[in-house]
């Protein structure tokens, strides 16, 4: 983005009564935020939603004094803008409503073409919590996704340092400036995460992490991946607000369950009992679910072994698959009476043997 545009979108976003969704609706009418800012008064009423109030407000020159110090900011300290319309934005963000105008970001992010999931969870992570989300990474290291998460204390920073530890990409989305780090004792991480990913955010360097700046940063950890996954959460939290929001979006989400007498795992289970998550017990839930085995392993065909021993349930979905020719994984777990997260095990131990495959669009089939 050249320097004249992101002045005149920065000042833009400084209007009172702007935000992103007013923003994007007035940029796209007239096409670049110098345009909307110069236009006459009947070319602006002329867009629908525009009053005399946002014609009023957009005659304030102050904006444009707030826009000059924020770009200087962002000059001094080589912060990376990308705007909603460009390439380098992130594309699943591109299809949120209320998605950034602009996201600054620091380190060396590369999200085009990559697998990215969201990982958020609990800032009072336990135990069983930490263990699941270092088996689950390291089980999808094959994948190389990016991991995305809020940098927060507890479920957070743990994705964020397994994911380093295996080289995978990782991005954290914060809810201030990129002016400062918080939570402080993080600061030590910083270096290390912008050598293979860093981070992104939509506030000002003058934005410090107030409460609300949290739920409007979610948003985008939901939105920029193509699932969010809530390792451990308690009744109320701001994972559970992810969660709603990457539902919101139509993406999927997963939730890891746990005992119904643990308080860090009564979150999880009302996303599940309540349909609002998918049941996660290890990647190969994900890897179904979201139809990531074919596109990439980029493993070479797996050939049909002459003698294979078959477990009874095995032989079972062998059997239907045989006898009704492709079938989708939640038709097959009813049909054969078996719930989905076990069948997703068995479906890719039974592909390893070379007795079934995958097909798009979540569908399998016998060989």
């Amino acid at each position: 983005m050249n320097q004249p545009d992101l002045f005149n979108t920065l000042a833009l976003l400084r209007i009172e009564g702007v935000g992103d969704i007013v923003a994007k609706k007035l940029i796209n009418h007239l096409g670049s935020a110098a345009a909307v800012l110069s236009a006459k008064k009947p070319q602006l009423l002329a867009i629908e939603g525009v009053g005399e109030v946002l014609y009023k407000n957009l005659q304030n020159k102050e904006a444009f004094k707030h826009a000059e110090n924020e770009l200087k900011f962002i000059e001094a300290n080589n912060i990376k803008v990308c705007e909603y319309r460009e390439a380098d934005y992130p594309e699943r963000l591109k299809h949120c409503v209320d998605g950034p105008v602009l996201l600054f970001g620091s380190g060396n992010i590369n999200l085009a073409g990559r697998k990215t999931l969201s990982i958020v969870g609990t800032r009072q992570m336990t135990a069983y919590g930490g263990d699941f989300c270092r088996k689950l990474l390291e089980d999808l290291v094959p994948l190389n996704p990016v991991i995305v998460s809020g940098f927060a204390y507890g479920v957070d920073i743990h994705a964020h340092m397994v994911a380093m530890e295996l080289g995978l990409q990782t991005v954290g989305v914060v809810a201030h400036g990129l002016n400062q780090v918080y939570p402080k004792p993080h600061k030590k991480y910083v270096a290390r995460m912008e050598q293979n990913g860093g981070f992104l955010t939509e506030f000002w360097s003058t934005s410090n992490p107030d409460r609300e700046n949290f739920v409007k940063r979610n948003r985008i950890v939901a939105g920029i991946s193509e699932a969010t996954i809530i390792i451990e959460s308690a009744e109320k939290g701001g994972s559970l607000i992810t969660a709603n929001v990457a539902n919101d979006y139509n993406r999927d989400v997963f939730a890891l369950p746990g005992r119904i007498t643990d308080k860090y795992s009564m979150g999880c289970n009302e996303l599940i009992k309540t349909q609002r998550a998918n049941l996660l017990t290890g990647a190969a839930d994900l890897i179904y679910m979201l139809n990531w085995e074919l596109e990439e392993k980029k493993l070479p065909p797996i050939q049909k072994q002459l003698f294979v021993t078959l477990e009874p349930d095995e032989q079972k979905v062998y059997d239907y698959l045989q006898k009704n020719g492709k079938e989708l994984l939640d038709i097959i777990a009813l049909n054969c009476d078996m719930p989905v997260f076990r069948l997703s095990s068995m479906l890719l131990n039974m592909e390893l043997k070379g007795v079934i495959r995958p097909l798009p669009g979540k569908l399998f089939e016998a060989v």
